[in-house]
C-alpha cells in the first residue's frame, strides 16, 4: 500500500486509540478519514490533525447504523474517489454482572462494537476490492476467553474474530486481507466512557502501571497490522500467554481466572 495513494478510514477516532492511529498514518503520508459520532469532539480532532496534514476529512455520524456507514464510505468516495483501508475503532464497553446487567446495555454494547463494525465493512467492500485494500478489527484480549463483568464486552469482541476469519475466506479471490488486532489495556483519556449496569455512563479510572501500553504504543501495532496485512495481531505478553492456554488448556485458564475473580471485581469498580 503506497501512502501518497492510500485513502485509510479510521472509525471512532475523535479520541484515544482511534485519534492516535489516525495521527500515525497522517504521518507516514496517508490520506485519511476520521469519524465519531460527537460532532464537536470530532470537529476538535479534525482541527488538531489539520496542523500537521491537509490530506484529513471528518465524517460525524453513527456507523452502527446502515445509514451512518453509507454516509461514511459515500463522503469518502465523493471526495477522494477510493478506499485503500478501513480500520474498524469504534466501540463501547460495560461494567457488571450479567444478571445484573440490563438488556438494554446489552443491545447498545452489540450495536456499537458489532453493527458499528459490520455495517461500515459492507459498505467499504466493494472499494476494497478495487484497491485490493484492507479491513483491521480492532479487538481485545477480552475477546479470548469471557471474563467476570464484561460478558457482552467480551461476546462483542468475540463476533469480531468470525468476522475477521470469513471475510478473508470470502475475499481471498478480490485480494482484500482482513486483519484482527487484540489489544490489551491500554491507557485512557480522561474522559473516557462506560456504560454500568443501568445504562448510565461513567468514566474510566485512570490506568496506570507496567502492564498498561499507551494509546501511542497500540496505534503503531494498529498501523502495522494494516501496512503489513497480518491475520491476527495479539499486542502483549499476557495476551499471547492467554491466547496459547486457550488453545491448550482452557479449563486451566478459566481456573486462573476464578482464582483472581477479586482482581477484576476491584478494577470494574
Amino acid at each position: 500500500m503506497e501512502p501518497n495513494k492510500g485513502v485509510i478510514i479510521v472509525t471512532g477516532s475523535s479520541r484515544g486509540i482511534g485519534k492516535e492511529t489516525a495521527r500515525q498514518l497522517l504521518a507516514l503520508g496517508f490520506t485519511v478519514v476520521v469519524n465519531g459520532r460527537n460532532p464537536e469532539r470530532l470537529q476538535a480532532t479534525y482541527m488538531e490533525l489539520q496542523s500537521a496534514s491537509k490530506k484529513l476529512l471528518s465524517v460525524a455520524c453513527d456507523v452502527s447504523t446502515p445509514e451512518g456507514a453509507n454516509t461514511l464510505i459515500n463522503l469518502t468516495i465523493e471526495t477522494f474517489g477510493r478506499v485503500d483501508g478501513l480500520v474498524n475503532n469504534v466501540g463501547v464497553s460495560s461494567r457488571g454482572m450479567l444478571a445484573d446487567v440490563s438488556p438494554l446495555v446489552v443491545k447498545m454494547v452489540f450495536e456499537s462494537n458489532v453493527y458499528g463494525v459490520v455495517f461500515p465493512t459492507q459498505r467499504a467492500l466493494p472499494y476494497l476490492r478495487r484497491s485490493k485494500g484492507s479491513v483491521i478489527f480492532i479487538s481485545s484480549l477480552a475477546g479470548i476467553h469471557g471474563l467476570p463483568g464484561l460478558s457482552p464486552y467480551c461476546a462483542s469482541k468475540m463476533a469480531l474474530r468470525a468476522f475477521a476469519e470469513s471475510i478473508r475466506i470470502e475475499e481471498h479471490k478480490y485480494g482484500v486481507h482482513s486483519g484482527i488486532v487484540l489489544v490489551g489495556k491500554t491507557a485512557v483519556e480522561p474522559d473516557k466512557e462506560v456504560y454500568d449496569e443501568q445504562g448510565s455512563k461513567r468514566h474510566l479510572a485512570p490506568r496506570e502501571g507496567t502492564r498498561i501500553q499507551s494509546m501511542e504504543e497500540v496505534a503503531t501495532g494498529i498501523v502495522r497490522a494494516l501496512l503489513k496485512r497480518k491475520d491476527r495481531v495479539i499486542m502483549t505478553r499476557l495476551g499471547k500467554l492467554q491466547s496459547l492456554m486457550q488453545r491448550v488448556t482452557p479449563k486451566l485458564l478459566e481456573k486462573i481466572i476464578v482464582r483472581n475473580i477479586h482482581r477484576f471485581e476491584e478494577e470494574n469498580k
